[in-house]
């Protein structure tokens, strides 16, 4: 029973919205596919070009947008090394291996920006990835 308990608690079932993570030395790709077909990537703001309300080191230039309240199911790849996608406010972490499909599902109860970044050490510039 615990094991069919197991394979029960990692399934998603009718999620809202399917969002594909990519992860790249030292960036992330996003696709949403469910309605039309969107893709973009999330860069780092680099210091110098940080506005006054923007926190280094975690502010991007594109944010992935959510809906509140909503079951969401993240597809997590990468395209070289591995990466770790994380918001640490919300207790999400799922690793980002390449050749491999990994798959979350989460939701969130307040709005509000929330801020993720790399988990997994990923190379000269891991510190720079959000």
């Amino acid at each position: 029973p615990s094991l069919r308990l197991l394979y029960l608690l990692d399934e998603v079932n009718n999620p809202v919205v399917t969002i594909k993570t990519i992860g790249h030395q030292w960036y992330w790709s996003y696709e949403y596919t469910d309605f039309k077909n969107i893709e973009f990537d999330s860069y780092m703001i680099p210091t110098n070009e940080l506005q006054p309300h923007e926190f280094r080191l975690l502010d991007v230039d594109n944010r992935i947008a959510v809906p509140y309240n909503s079951q969401i199911r993240m597809l997590v790849t990468a395209a070289d090394v591995l990466h770790s996608w994380a918001i640490p406010s919300i207790s999400v972490k799922i690793d980002a291996t390449p050749g491999r499909l990994n798959q979350v599902s989460f939701l969130f109860n307040r709005a509000g920006i929330f801020f993720g970044q790399c988990s997994e050490i990923c190379g000269a510039n891991h510190s720079f990835m959000p």
